[in-house]
């Protein structure tokens, strides 16, 4: 048996180019999403039920990004948060279905109510469940609604699912801050590794890279590797507009609770009972409103932009040269005087 070696966000770094930009303002991160929608930032937020509910949702669209309702609730609950952000003026609305169960009659009701974009949220995309799920959903609706799906993690299925009606495909599997796939199952794909090999298919599918991302840094490098957009968790948990209370231990330090939606206690809170885990729960710091940690992560992409001497996306994929570094470089990549380099 042949094992191949598969690269991680940490095992690479991107070649500075020659550069003509004056200033980080003016690389240009617009991306074209679907038709008549592009965003100002190319990142969408996870439909956890951490993470995105109708004020994450409000703070995604106000600076030029996307969130998709998460679908841990009753289709009423989850049908009034779209009819919300449709008054509000929210373009594109997205939300989460699942591929089996409800699903149907869930995807009616949003799209009845607005919804212009629906997330088949499963943790194993390359299934029947979601070529089903997929097929029932294009038959019902036709081009009128965007289907994003996922998570894959490797080329064959990336072309499956696209072939399948998908027109936006999840890569990742087993990377999230809070996924435990690879521990429980064994299974899994660097996130990195996987956007290079889907990055190869000849399919009109975007690549929506989701797992593994920590900050700034591995975002432009997802790009970099071919992916359209990046879909966060943990980088925006924590934060004002994610659901959830805002706890203070004896310390006076302040947190929020975050868990992957494949953890024990997500699982019986959802449906009231719980099959083998493969993601945890803790508590995150709180970290201020989500629209400060997008400026960081807005600015970080645009100085990587700047570093590769691209104005646009477009330019910046055709202008990358990756390296890999050996565990020393990767030592010495980070600010390493704070320790533990």
């Amino acid at each position: 048996m042949e094992i191949r070696e598969c690269l991680s966000f940490d095992d690479v770094l991107l070649v500075p180019k020659f550069s003509v930009l004056r200033s980080r303002k003016e690389a240009d991160l617009w991306t074209t999403f679907m038709e008549g929608c592009s965003l100002e930032i190319p990142i969408v937020s996870s439909p956890m039920d951490t993470v995105t509910g109708a004020e994450m949702v409000h703070a995604m669209d106000k600076n030029g990004a996307m969130g998709i309702v998460h679908r841990y609730n009753t289709i009423e609950d989850q049908a009034a948060i779209v009819t919300e952000l449709n008054e509000a003026g929210v373009e594109p609305v997205a939300a989460a279905i699942g591929a089996t169960g409800d699903f149907l009659e869930r995807a009616k009701v949003l799209v009845q109510r607005g919804t212009k974009v629906l997330c088949v949220d499963i943790a194993h995309g390359h299934h029947l469940l979601l070529r089903n799920a997929l097929s029932i959903l294009r038959t019902e609706f036709g081009s009128d609604v965007h289907l994003m799906a996922g998570n894959v993690a490797t080329l064959a299925a990336f072309n499956d699912v696209s072939d399948w009606g998908a027109d936006s495909i999840r890569v990742g599997v087993g990377g999230g801050s809070c996924c435990s796939t690879r521990i429980a199952t064994g299974h899994g794909v660097p996130t990195f590794q996987s956007i290079l090999d889907c990055s190869q298919s000849d399919r009109d599918a975007l690549i929506i890279a989701d797992g593994g991302i920590k900050n700034s840094g591995d975002i432009v490098k997802a790009l970099g590797a071919g992916a359209d957009f990046v879909m966060l968790g943990s980088l925006l948990a924590g934060t004002d507009e994610a659901p959830g209370e805002i706890t203070t231990n004896a310390s006076g330090e302040k947190y929020k609770y975050f868990r992957g939606m494949a953890s024990r206690k997500a699982q019986v809170a959802w449906r009231g009972w719980s099959s083998t885990p493969e993601g945890v729960s803790t508590m995150i710091p709180y970290k201020g409103p989500v629209g400060d940690i997008l400026a960081d992560l807005r600015g970080g992409i645009a100085s990587g932009m700047s570093y590769s001497g691209a104005f646009g996306l477009k330019d910046f994929r055709m202008n990358v040269e990756f390296i890999k570094q050996t565990p020393a470089g990767a030592s010495e990549s980070r600010a390493h005087i704070l320790g533990g380099g």
